[in-house]
């Protein structure tokens, strides 16, 4: 597999599927007994392609920068504007799922119950980045940017945010941990994990040359683990009502678009952490120490979806305060019962937590 520079801006809409040939073969595969199906898919696809896209949500008020990446809040911080609770996405896509729409906003809504929210951004890195790994973004974006707060803050790290979260609470003081659909035991990915060591096998040459692991790689290896779903959910744009034609590009743009990784934090990501699976067996370091969310001080919660194909249940970590949620990967963010499901829940935890640590 080989792979060109992308061209395209990151923070961008994709208007198609990434990369577009893969999609189309999968297409074939999975619906190749029934030309019905696979005319519905199309359709889908060539709406998605043309449709208009919604306003992003309005800008937040308040940033801070560190490098490439930066905090976007709500304002307020400390006594004088409620707890800063920050939000940790994965190095994968962008953070936008949580703030995707003024209604479908973890972020806004955390900061309406008077917290003061903040979301972090990691940007775009470059090829002269290629040696940040996983800790590195910890080390030298997360923590100078953690920093700047008012007080010791909630982190609510979500997918692989989670995992970094966890570290990011070993090494400064916090006022709480939540983990959101994270992976840390990645022995639980199971037979899937000798595909997607395959899938990294095949591209690992390109990257090297790029210095960059390009969004294309990882995408397709999201639809490795579910690629009936990926069809299906085209074939039903096809004939969607215009009134839920929104929320679906919000989403799916989503899901489509992401800056880079740096190629050390790639490989962290297919070797240190799916196939060696260094945080489930006690040996992930991070700035010179062990990180083992079960040795933490501060109060944790963790929020498990039951129906994840990207992050399996099996992978939690399972810590003391373990709340299983019934909805998927991303259901559980901005699914018609992601209030309910989620948010709530963990607004009225981070409520009860303690004003000092």
């Amino acid at each position: 597999m080989s792979f060109e520079q992308p061209t395209h801006r990151d923070d961008a809409p994709q208007h198609a599927p990434r990369p577009l040939p893969l999609f189309l073969s999968m297409l074939r595969s999975e619906t190749a007994a029934s030309p019905d199906r696979q005319a519905a898919a199309l359709a889908g696809l060539a709406r998605y392609q043309a449709a208009t896209r919604p306003p992003p949500p309005p800008p937040l008020p308040h940033e801070r920068r560190h490098g490439r990446a930066r905090l976007t809040g709500t304002g307020g911080g400390g006594t004088g504007g409620g707890r800063p609770v920050v939000l940790i996405p994965s190095l994968i896509n962008p953070p936008t799922i949580l703030d995707l729409s003024a209604k479908a906003s973890l972020l806004r809504w955390l900061g309406a119950q008077g917290h003061a929210a903040w979301l972090l951004d990691w940007g775009t890195p470059d090829a002269g980045e290629r040696e940040m790994d996983i800790a590195g973004h910890i080390e030298r974006l997360l923590l100078p940017l953690l920093r700047t707060l008012d007080a010791p803050p909630v982190l609510v790290g979500y997918c692989l945010g989670g995992t970094i979260a966890a570290a990011a609470a070993t090494l400064m003081p916090v006022a709480g941990l939540a983990t959101i659909a994270a992976p840390w035991n990645f022995a639980g990915y199971g037979e899937a994990r000798a595909d997607i060591a395959r899938h990294w096998a095949g591209a690992q040459a390109g990257c090297e040359a790029m210095g960059l692991v390009p969004m294309e790689l990882l995408q397709t290896g999201f639809w490795m683990l579910d690629p009936a779903r990926t069809i299906a959910k085209y074939e039903a744009f096809a004939t969607m009502a215009d009134a839920a034609v929104p929320a679906f590009l919000r989403l799916e743009d989503w899901a489509n678009a992401g800056p880079p990784l740096t190629l050390a934090a790639g490989r962290d990501l297919f070797e240190t952490m799916i196939a060696a699976d260094r945080p489930g067996r006690g040996e992930w370091r991070v700035a010179g120490r062990t990180i083992d969310p079960h040795r933490l001080a501060c109060p944790m919660v963790e929020f498990v979806s039951l129906t994840d194909r990207i992050v399996p249940a099996a992978t939690a970590a399972d810590l003391p305060d373990r709340r299983d949620v019934a909805a998927g990967h991303v259901g559980m963010i901005v699914g018609s019962k992601a209030k309910a499901g989620l948010w709530t829940p963990l607004a009225d935890w981070i409520a009860r937590l303690p004003r000092s640590t």
